[in-house]
């Protein structure tokens, strides 16, 4: 398995070149960078991972919680989708193979069947275009309310009905209604790209790796038994003091993780 960092997890007063080259130092085989609607900013992000001996495997959307795809406004949904569109030409010019979609996003005023269809929709209109550009889209189960167990997200990702459409599976966040080893046994012919971070799950807060409720030893050997040898991309807060320092101690984490011992 690879390791990879979200680009918001690097330092934020630091250069785009002081972040990759610290990501590089810490052991990291690529960073998942975000939509990117200017080309020339791609170019550039595309020049400094060349540079620097990184991948950009995947891009992080930027506005679909904004634009919900689920939206009743049909003008919201079209920006929403319109979003996933550039998104997924992002990941193609830099050289990546996945976009993360978030499908929906529940409100207490829409109805879950209408949440459902019209994000159903959505994600059947951008199918073709991602497959066009052999880019896949992978649905990451977040706290939207939406989609709580495995056999409801594996009946979603098959009623889009596209090969380019899986899932962008979360570690911690499974926590809050799920155990990670069960996902991933259950849907791992659909798994795509994995986020690791920690929960603990007695207060529901975020923790770094290894000092919440995953049971990482049990995630890895479920890893194993589907098959995945992808990315295992870190999503968690800077510290405090000396960010870097979380970039570092991630990496060390993750190799634990990978290592299983």
């Amino acid at each position: 398995m690879k390791k990879g960092i979200c680009y918001g997890c690097l330092p934020r007063d630091w250069s785009d070149e002081e972040k990759f080259r610290l990501a590089k130092r810490a052991g990291y085989d690529g960073i998942e960078i975000n939509t990117l609607d200017d080309p020339a900013e791609r170019e550039r992000f595309v020049k400094l991972a060349r540079e620097t001996g990184l991948e950009l495997p995947s891009v992080m959307h930027s506005a679909l919680w904004q634009k919900p795809l689920s939206s009743p406004d049909e003008a919201t949904r079209q920006a929403g989708m319109e979003n996933l569109r550039v998104t997924i030409d992002t990941a193609k010019a830099v050289g990546g193979t996945t976009v993360l979609v978030v499908p929906a996003v529940v409100t207490e005023t829409q109805p879950y069947r209408q949440v459902y269809e019209l994000s159903l929709r959505s994600l059947r209109e951008v199918a073709p275009y991602a497959e066009q550009q052999g880019i896949q889209m992978a649905i990451e189960n977040v706290w939207n309310r939406f989609l709580l167990s495995p056999k409801e997200m594996g009946d979603f990702i098959q009623e889009v009905g596209s090969p380019n459409v899986g899932l962008y599976f979360d570690c911690g966040n499974i926590l809050a209604y799920g155990y990670p080893q069960l996902w991933i046994r259950e849907l791992g012919s659909m798994l795509m790209k994995v986020h690791v971070k920690d929960l603990d799950s007695q207060t529901r807060t975020f923790k770094h790796l290894l000092q919440g409720s995953v049971n990482w030893k049990e995630v890895r050997a479920a890893l194993q038994e589907v098959g995945y040898d992808d990315y295992l991309t870190a999503e968690l807060p800077l510290y405090p003091s000396y960010p870097d320092q979380m970039v570092i101690d991630t990496s060390r984490h993750i190799d634990r993780i990978i290592a299983g011992e």
